[in-house]
């Protein structure tokens, strides 16, 4: 049984440490500087919970001492520090961010490095580049490859047509923060909130806009490559026009923590969700211009009797399927490991990826697609 830490034990984390402690082979201790949050955690023989400062690096250096790995499901603020400490305790180290900056510090830490560092292990980025590098990778030479996802409410019921399911920190940094994009074969960056666009899936349409960290590394992995390259974020139509409106015209980007109260306590939280993934890539294959796309719809399901939303689902299942192969030997136990170098066989096969493919293939894991 391999001992691993998760900072945070929030919606994602204490999701995290459900599915490793039930695995049978994950010890899991839960920190959080937040005793309120901690104290529902349900703790059993395989999981447990620590009252820890996260800033405070000796402290922490001393909990992860001696562990196979540490899970970041904390704020993006938190990410170097917590990196930093994993380098200097020498213990793998995933986590879920997508701030951009952020991962590139990560990326300095792992250099020196004697373990793995695998950052941006979650939904987007995390799985939507792991699907994208699988269907590039079919071509012989690539012309475009676009990624959208979506993580929604099933019942959209005011007027940004959205409910909080996820970081609102993240929300935001995405909405704020420049996106890189490759335009005409060149690296570039665009404003999120720009490049509105529609689309239909099963009957339902859709608007998607640029956000930011989206795509992971794939920038730096496919540039000279491709041609176009871009990440977008779904949502009901509507709501790019009223954020922009918030963001930009009432000056709240710059007041983020007014903005971080007014939407959680304007927006209810809800577990009637659904993730939406929707990859298409262009190419030739034989001297034929081809184009070839993912699209799977992730519902909140009941898992062990306990009804759990799509995004934490997805997030989660995507982090403990890393780690699984990570501790498999399935992927590289010491450097810096791009999302896109992991085979999405692996992970689709793997016991925690399989929840991307809800329906019969998930009978046999106790899970019900919720109503």
């Amino acid at each position: 049984m391999k001992d691993v830490v998760i900072i945070g034990s929030g919606k994602i984390g204490s999701t995290i440490s459900r599915l490793l402690a039930d695995s049978g082979d994950y010890h899991v201790t839960v920190v959080d500087r937040s005793a309120e949050q901690l104290s529902e955690i349900e703790s059993g023989p395989a999981l447990s919970t620590a009252y820890l400062d996260i800033t405070d690096e000796a402290a922490l250096c001393a909990l992860l001492s001696g562990k196979f790995a540490v899970l970041s499901a904390a704020p993006f603020q938190l990410t170097v520090g917590i990196a930093t400490a994993a380098a200097k305790a020498g213990v793998h180290y995933l986590d879920l961010t997508e701030d951009v900056e952020s991962t590139r510090q990560v990326k300095r830490i792992a250099k020196t490095a004697k373990t793995a560092f695998i950052p941006q292990c979650g939904l987007a980025p995390g799985f939507i580049s792991i699907v994208a590098s699988d269907l590039a990778g079919k071509f012989d030479s690539l012309d475009s490859v676009r990624l959208r996802v979506g993580a929604l409410p099933q019942f959209p019921s005011n007027a940004l047509n959205y409910n909080l399911t996820w970081s609102t920190d993240g929300v935001i940094n995405e909405y704020i923060q420049p996106c890189e994009a490759v335009v005409n074969g060149e690296l570039v960056e665009v404003p999120a909130l720009e490049e509105r666009e529609e689309f239909s899936l099963d009957g339902v349409t859709y608007e998607a806009f640029n956000t930011s960290g989206g795509l992971g590394t794939l920038c730096e992995t496919l540039k000279g490559k491709v041609n176009t390259l871009n990440y977008r974020t779904i949502r009901y139509p509507g709501h790019a026009a009223i954020m922009k409106a918030l963001l930009h015209d009432l000056g709240l980007r710059h007041r983020r923590d007014v903005f971080k109260d007014i939407l959680e306590h304007a927006l209810p939280t809800t577990l009637q969700d659904v993730v939406i993934v929707f990859v298409t890539v262009s190419g030739r294959r034989n001297g034929r211009l081809i184009q070839e796309t993912y699209a799977n719809k992730i519902y909140s399901a009941e898992i062990d009797g306990r009804i759990t939303s799509a995004i934490q689902i997805t997030t989660a299942s995507s982090i403990c399927a890393v780690l699984d192969l990570l501790a498999a030997g399935k992927i590289p136990r010491q450097g810096f490991i791009r999302q896109e170098d992991i085979a999405l066989g692996a992970f689709l096969g793997n016991r925690f990826g399989v929840y991307y493919r809800q329906g019969e293939a998930l009978k046999s894991h106790g899970v019900t697609v919720a109503a």
